[in-house]
Formats: structure tokens, C-alpha cells, sequence
């Protein structure tokens, strides 16, 4: 019946990161000044993320495996990594995103 069939696609944490995302995280580094990436860990609701916040406070948001892919794309591009539950968001993200909700970004 196939109850028990193994399904081909694997979970989140064996699936690779998407191309496309990773070609939007890159071309935020490379279009960006003092970019860090930030470790938000996977939960009941969502998968391991990255977010890449720029010495602006601007700021994007990908899927990602798992902490351990977070951490080889961050060396790859030699930007330093954190990890969000152990240092929290830095203030510039939360000036940044203050400044975009009273429409003065």
C-alpha cells in the first residue's frame, strides 16, 4: 500500500538550501556594508533560518537547514556569524525597523 514508503524528498534539515535563496543572501552581502548573519533556530513552526542584517539595521530573512549550513555560507563569504537565542537582535535592526514602520527608510 505503501504506507510506510520512504518519501524521496527528504526533510528540511537533509534537503540543501535553495539556489535562489542563496543568490539573494549572497547578493545581499555583496551589495551591503558590514553584513552579519544571525542563527534563528528551527521551532515547531518554522525551519532553521538565517538573517542577514547590514551595519544600516536593513535586514533579510532565508530558510536553511540547518545552523551547521548557516555557518559554512557565513565562512564561505568571511562574514561573522551568531547565534541569535545566545546574543539577540542587535539594536540596529530594531532602529531600522522602526525608521521603515514611520515610513522613513
Amino acid at each position: 500500500m505503501g504506507w510506510f514508503r520512504r518519501r524521496r524528498s527528504g526533510s528540511p534539515a537533509e534537503r540543501g538550501p535553495d539556489a535562489s535563496d542563496i543568490a539573494h543572501l549572497e547578493q545581499f552581502v555583496k551589495s551591503r556594508r558590514g553584513v552579519e548573519a544571525f542563527i534563528e533556530p528551527r521551532t515547531t513552526v518554522t525551519d532553521t533560518t538565517v538573517i542577514l542584517i547590514a551595519h544600516d539595521g536593513e535586514w533579510t530573512r532565508r530558510r536553511m537547514p540547518n545552523p551547521v549550513v548557516v555557518r559554512q555560507f557565513a565562512q564561505r563569504l568571511s562574514i561573522p556569524v551568531y547565534d541569535v537565542q545566545l546574543v539577540g537582535y542587535p539594536k540596529r535592526m530594531r532602529d531600522f525597523n522602526e525608521r521603515k514602520k514611520n515610513g522613513n527608510s
